[in-house]
């Protein structure tokens, strides 16, 4: 009787360590459970950052330790133009999730509730307009982020410099000089007068930069070929020096720079 006694607990407490593998396991102490997360970098009052413009960078990263959960290339389109930016937002409605839509789905393993720091760098086609934006937040194992996902805001403009071109780096003192500049959202998105992304609330600016100061400024005006800017400096003095060209939207906090360094000579 004895024995039996000592085989029935035996039994008991084999059955219990189960029990306690199995809820460690439910409960995500041993690999993780797979949670699915969508992340997208957008445009500020814009669109995605899609694979036209080189895409966006996406790291999801533990806050506690540093380690990295996933990581990936956002690809895709930048979305529907009348659901983003035309028809008026209602709550709850998908803005982002739309068939061909740029983002980075991914899997992380979480043992447990975990705070992520999720983070945006782009686009990743035009470095001079780069940047990079995070959010912090809380992970739940198996609770999927579906749908428009996680939101990730990137501000500012791609400035391109068009006249003078990349070979011209030695310029004439006293000629007229003519700029001609592209400016895009980040998301390569146009801009022109009354367009949805207008010109017209748009500062764009060249400007001549000599030992850390700026000895000229014009502003450029539209020039007629979309997302286009035009206008003429005149070099005063020899010595090598930074041509700029600045688009500026402070209601929208966008702001855009293109630095070249020319000499300028006799």
């Amino acid at each position: 009787m004895i024995l039996k006694s000592k085989h029935i607990m035996l039994v008991i407490a084999l059955m219990t360590l189960c029990g306690v593998a199995n809820t460690a396991h439910a409960q995500g102490l041993g690999q993780g459970i797979p949670t699915k997360v969508m992340v997208r970098a957008v445009s500020r009052d814009a669109k995605v950052i899609g694979t036209r413009v080189g895409g966006a960078r996406i790291t999801i990263r533990d806050v506690s330790n540093g380690i990295i959960l996933a990581e990936g290339i956002q690809k895709g389109e930048t979305g529907s133009t009348d659901q983003i930016m035309v028809h008026p937002r209602k709550r709850g409605a998908a803005i982002f999730d739309t068939p061909g839509t740029a983002g980075l789905l991914t899997t992380v393993m979480l043992r447990r509730p975990t705070i992520v720091e999720v983070a945006a760098e782009g686009p990743l086609g035009t470095p001079q307009s780069k940047q990079r934006v995070s959010k912090t937040l809380l992970l739940v194992p198996g609770q999927d982020v579906l749908g428009d996902g996680i939101v990730l805001e990137i501000h500012g403009f791609t400035v391109t410099l068009l006249t003078p071109n990349a070979e011209d780096t030695r310029l004439s003192v006293g000629k007229p000089l003519e700029v001609r500049a592209g400016v895009t959202l980040t998301c390569g998105c146009p801009t022109e007068p009354g367009g949805i992304w207008n010109a017209d609330k748009i500062k764009v600016i060249a400007r001549i930069v000599r030992d850390g100061k700026v000895v000229g400024e014009v502003p450029l005006k539209y020039a007629g070929v979309s997302s286009t800017y035009t206008g003429q400096l005149i070099l005063k003095d020899t010595g090598p020096t930074v041509l700029e060209v600045l688009a500026m939207d402070a209601a929208n906090a966008n702001f855009g720079l293109i630095s070249r360094d020319v000499t300028v000579v006799r």
